[in-house]
């Protein structure tokens, strides 16, 4: 999948939609719904990186937005607000998971699984950040422009492309976590039954759940689970959006 920014020349991205299936698709989910237009960039470190993503920006102008990072706007304060809710780090599980120059990783605040809406481009090699940072994307045309972004820089808009080519592994991992929830229902149902035969009479609900549960748990791989539902979740939202 690719992203392109628009501010104020393109660059092209390639997402990593495979490895980093849940936080691709939760910027796509955002970038559909427009989130990122007319959002400011509010943070740079010459050589280092460069931030953008915090909706705080989006009625500021340049000026301004260079003013609150200076602190001199009252009540202002970019890089403090996220989408309304976070997602799950997946920096331990992705094998490209290295911030090198023109990547795009995820930022969040101190806490494990604090990732939003906010991001930043890697300006150089941080081998620092790779156990703390999600990569999802990396800079394959214009990485002269991402160099010169600063802050108050405006993103006029994100465009996704080729998002509906999902990688074929995929269909590998939805069949896959089919087949584990309807075994793991299997079990749960057989082992209600066990239970019940055993006593000689009916569980109670909250028993029933109890040993529903522990049937599940036998059952269910979290991993699988957890990337079966995020592409699931990109389909949802490629299914509501055309891509443009």
């Amino acid at each position: 999948m690719r992203g392109g920014y628009r501010d104020p020349h393109d660059s092209l991205l390639s997402e990593f939609g495979k490895e980093a299936p849940g936080t691709v698709g939760n910027f796509i989910e955002l970038a559909s719904k427009g989130f990122y237009d007319k959002l400011n960039f509010y943070g740079k470190v010459d050589g280092d990186v460069v931030v953008g993503g915090c909706p705080t920006t989006r009625p500021l102008s340049p000026q301004q937005v260079r003013m609150a990072v200076r602190e001199e706007l009252r009540g202002v304060h970019p890089g403090m607000k996220d989408c309304g809710y976070r997602i799950r780090d997946e920096w331990a599980s992705n094998p490209r998971n290295r911030h090198e120059d023109g990547t795009l990783s995820l930022t969040h605040r101190n806490a494990q699984d604090s990732g939003s809406c906010q991001f930043f481009f890697s300006l150089s090699s941080h081998p620092e950040y790779d156990e703390r940072f999600v990569v999802f994307g990396q800079t394959i045309e214009g990485l002269d422009v991402v160099h010169r972004l600063g802050i108050g820089d405006l993103i006029t808009s994100v465009h996704i492309e080729g998002a509906h080519e999902l990688p074929a592994d995929d269909e590998l991992i939805v069949a896959k976590d089919d087949a584990q929830q309807a075994a793991a229902q299997t079990a749960e149902d057989e082992a209600i039954t066990r239970a019940e035969a055993e006593r000689g009479e009916a569980l109670s609900a909250a028993e029933r759940q109890e040993v529903a549960r522990t049937a599940r748990a036998a059952i269910i791989d979290d991993e699988l689970q957890d990337q079966a539902a995020s592409i699931r979740a990109l389909r949802r939202v490629l299914a509501k959006r055309p891509v443009l």
